[in-house]
């Protein structure tokens, strides 16, 4: 039987892989958080977060691309930019003093922005980005990816909509094969990590993939204004424990 702090750890996993994969996230940095919060070490968190995400958004890719919601024309600048600069970031090593406080501050400003009042038109046409641009956008996301253990999406999902570059449920299926590419690409750019994930590995990939088949659900027929308002506050609440505000 599992401790008890290992099935708390799944269950809030769980809820995090719902409330991600509803907007085509994968959750690593909820799992990131949490794992902060019950005490791993950085050096496991990286790792373990970019395994649940290759679970998650592999999901989240087959169901959002089945049902329309994917645009390659936007995404293929951002990905070309994006696999290879999250390899490079996945092979540099911050220390855990430096590597809270960065991942920290990055979601409160992107949960901030999520949480004001909306400037974009949900669901308009969505303008063509620049090819350049586009790689180059890629490029400094997949790096900043890659070092922080996530898949990017948490940026990637507010400039999508912001710049008009996608309509919201279609930026949900984009977001989720960017941080495929970028989650597997930065997990082999520290392929020695692997050697650090935890025993209890598997209970936490059986809730993220549970959680992940309900949220692509809910994102896939749910009202999207909602979904962005919900992750707002689950990014502010990780960026919080992250930094140690509390």
């Amino acid at each position: 039987m599992p401790e008890i702090h290992v099935l708390l750890l799944a269950a809030a996993m769980f809820a995090g892989a719902v409330l991600y994969s509803s907007v085509g996230h994968a959750g690593a940095s909820a799992y990131i958080a949490l794992m902060a919060l019950f005490g791993m070490a950085p050096a496991v968190m990286r790792p373990t977060a970019l395994a649940l995400n290759i679970l998650v958004a592999t999901i989240g890719s087959v169901r959002y691309l089945r049902a329309g919601l994917f645009r390659w024309r936007t995404a293929w600048p951002l990905m070309v930019g994006a696999v290879p600069f999250a390899f490079i970031g996945g092979a540099i090593q911050l220390p855990g003093a430096y590597y809270r406080p960065i991942v920290g501050i990055v979601l409160l400003i992107s949960g901030t922005r999520l949480l004001l009042p909306a400037d974009f038109i949900v669901n308009r046409e969505p303008a063509e980005q620049p090819v350049v641009v586009g790689i180059l956008v890629g490029a400094a996301i997949g790096l900043l990816a890659g070092l922080t253990g996530t898949g990017g999406g948490i940026f990637l999902s507010p400039l999508l909509l912001f710049a008009g570059w996608s309509s919201t449920k279609v930026a949900s299926g984009i977001a989720a094969v960017f941080i495929l590419g970028n989650s597997i690409a930065g997990l082999l750019g520290n392929v020695t990590a692997v050697g650090t994930l935890p025993d209890d590995l598997p209970i936490y990939a059986a809730v993220v993939v549970l959680g992940a088949l309900i949220g692509t659900t809910l994102g896939i027929r749910w009202a999207p204004e909602r979904i962005l308002k919900a992750l707002g506050v689950v990014l502010i609440v990780a960026g919080i424990k992250l930094i140690g505000v509390y």
